[in-house]
């Protein structure tokens, strides 16, 4: 094998080495208190008594919004951990992408008083919000 054709070769397998390796160093990169997404029933209305609007989960994929279906089911998601420098945020999924896609799908569903977002589940509504304990 030729010179030029080996180093190419080895350089190729470490550029595939650390593309491997960010994508499953981030989830070792955790630091601090954890952030969970909760959920909490409710029956929320506006200062006209009339219900307010929710975001309709009942066909959310766990695959997108794995942190959302572990709260409406257990009451808590799973932990997340922010990774130092802001790393970890760019490679992984986090509870606040999720927050935030909710928010998107329909800003009126967000509740004034604190910051949290009405979802409807299985005919169910429940108030979520990203809280750290």
């Amino acid at each position: 094998m030729r010179r030029v054709t080996r180093n190419f070769l080895v350089g190729v397998g470490l550029v595939v080495v650390a593309l491997l390796a960010l994508g499953a160093l981030p989830s070792y990169l955790g630091t601090g208190d954890p952030y969970y997404l909760t959920a909490e029933t409710t029956n929320v209305t506006d200062s006209t008594n009339s219900t307010v609007e929710a975001v309709d989960v009942s066909n959310v994929s766990a695959r997108r919004y794995p942190y959302l279906l572990g709260a409406l089911e257990d009451g808590q998601s799973d932990g997340y951990q922010k990774g130092p420098f802001g790393l970890k945020t760019a490679f992984t999924h986090s509870p606040f992408d999720e927050y935030d896609s909710l928010v998107v799908q329909n800003p009126d569903a967000r509740v004034d008083d604190e910051d949290a977002v009405l979802v409807e589940y299985k005919g169910q509504r429940y108030r979520v919000r990203v809280v750290q304990p």
